[in-house]
């Protein structure tokens, strides 16, 4: 799991122009790196659209917002298109980075369990350590959250 203050776990994954983008291309920025389970469904567009509504709240405080899931970079694309985003939707397609930050882990879902995308998001500083994580969020209110402890920060 996760500590407070530890270095972030480093990657590189593609967005949804296929460019890869590396966590360290973010080091002097505060980055918001959550995790979600699925392009175009209810939680997750509420979330991405929440995440685009503050964009430029959070650029005020030096943040760069990441979307993280297995979702492949068309994919993204079409839902950065069709739901209008502004943040980065970066393709995970074998969970190795959420794995890494432990947002890839067993769910439950009608009584039957299953490997899967909990939803969390992690404050990394700009110098690259953790120093917030939000495990198993509700999709609701949840931008604004982060906002908040990042203006305290």
């Amino acid at each position: 799991m996760l500590k407070l203050n530890q270095k972030a776990p480093y990657f590189t994954l593609k967005n949804s122009n296929e460019f890869n983008i590396k966590l360290s291309d973010f080091i002097g920025k505060w980055v918001v790196l959550y995790f979600y389970p699925k392009d175009n469904t209810p939680g997750c567009t509420l979330e991405a659209l929440a995440f685009t509504q503050l964009k430029q709240d959070f650029a005020l405080q030096n943040a760069v917002i990441l979307g993280i899931s297995k979702d492949s970079c068309a994919s993204h694309q079409k839902f950065t298109e069709k739901q209008n985003l502004g943040i980065e939707l970066l393709s995970d397609p074998d969970s190795e980075v959420q794995k890494k930050y432990g947002a890839w882990r067993p769910k439950k879902f009608m009584g039957r369990e299953f490997m899967g995308t909990v939803r969390s998001t992690v404050l990394i500083n700009p110098k690259g350590k953790i120093i917030k994580t939000w495990d198993n969020v509700k999709a609701k209110g949840h931008a604004e959250i982060v906002l908040e402890e990042l203006k305290k920060s």
